[in-house]
């Protein structure tokens, strides 16, 4: 008799805990890129578990949809995705959705610092005329690193009429976008989700925190190495720059789709010279070879930085693994001894 009723208070307690868990169902939540799918899964950590779309060694400005990402898509109910200046390869997708997702274009998250592109001087020409139909047309004129026009949202009008490019994409590489990419993830998700909204709110609270002591620890990683000159292979990382008061020179190539020519890989060779660069970083997803051609004949060393994270786990601690890689980094080329 006894055995029966502990049966069937088991399953009494079964079916309650099933009926709150269907009650409170996680929305299926779709990110595209591995920095992003971070602050989105310390957001959702207790919660659920966000799906990837730009996995491995994968660059978003190269990737091509996979069977299964499509299929992800289509079943989303969350999808965030930086915007139509990095992930090119999901305007079309995310077209067809239909109404079912609600879809966040995080370049658009309140509080957010953004930065036109810079062109000129030691930097290429920034030119996507022809690139997925698109003609993103920018001023010729040069952009001081660090320099924000009109306050860091010069050109919002060109974005409102959907002339995407306007701005550097890389956006998630200050931890201050970081927060508020955060909270814009946060908001959503409360509102998508109000039976987690706790959760989610307790989590920003955390990460927020966690966030301001890595800016700490980064600026001072990164303060014996200041003042030194480096060249890296495409120009990501002018949010780090701008935020820690670090001195590139210039890229190799502004457009990682497009690999540069000759001539570009000798001006930026003669540059490393007249400049005395330090170091010369690559990325691992693209061709080193074309770091050993602009340092031959040079004092300059070479580096690696992933500002992608390519070669990282995705999960909650990949943004922290993340920004401390590309400040060691820094640091430990740029302070060698000749």
């Amino acid at each position: 008799m006894q055995k029966a009723v502990r049966t069937l208070l088991l399953t009494t307690a079964l079916f309650s805990a099933g009926t709150i868990a269907a009650r409170a169902e996680t929305p299926d939540v779709v990110v595209s890129i591995k920095p992003i799918h971070s602050l989105v899964t310390a957001i959702m950590q207790g919660v659920g578990e966000p799906a990837l779309i730009v996995e491995g060694g994968a660059s978003p400005h190269t990737y091509a949809l996979k069977p299964s990402n499509a299929a992800a898509l289509q079943d989303a109910d969350v999808i965030f995705w930086v915007g139509h200046g990095l992930e090119a390869f999901l305007e079309k997708p995310l077209e067809a959705l239909g109404g079912k997702a609600t879809v966040v274009e995080l370049e658009d998250a309140p509080g957010l610092e953004k930065l036109p592109f810079r062109e000129g001087g030691p930097f290429e020409a920034h030119d996507h005329e022809g690139e997925d139909g698109h003609d993103h047309a920018h001023g010729e004129e040069g952009h001081d690193h660090g320099k924000e026009a009109d306050g860091g949202h010069a050109g919002e009008a060109g974005h409102e009429g959907h002339e995407h490019g306007a701005f550097d994409m890389h956006l998630w590489l200050s931890p201050d976008n970081a927060r508020a990419i955060a909270a814009e993830a946060a908001r959503v998700l409360s509102e998508k989700d109000p039976d987690h909204a706790a959760a989610y709110q307790a989590n920003l609270a955390a990460l927020t925190e966690k966030l301001g002591a890595l800016d700490k620890e980064i600026a001072e990683t990164v303060a014996p190495v200041k003042d030194k000159p480096f060249i890296v292979f495409h120009d990501a990382y002018q949010y780090f720059e701008h935020h820690y008061g670090v001195a590139t020179a210039g890229s190799i190539t502004v457009s990682p789709e497009t690999m540069p020519g000759a001539a570009r890989l000798t001006e930026i060779r003669e540059k490393v010279k007249t400049l005395g660069a330090t170091c010369v970083f690559a990325e691992p997803q693209f061709e080193p070879k074309l770091v050993n051609v602009v340092i031959e004949g040079t004092d300059a060393k070479s580096g690696t930085l992933d500002p992608e994270a390519a070669t990282l786990e995705p999960g909650a601690d990949l943004y922290f693994t993340l920004m401390r890689s590309i400040a060691t980094s820094l640091r430990d080329c740029l302070g060698q001894k000749g």
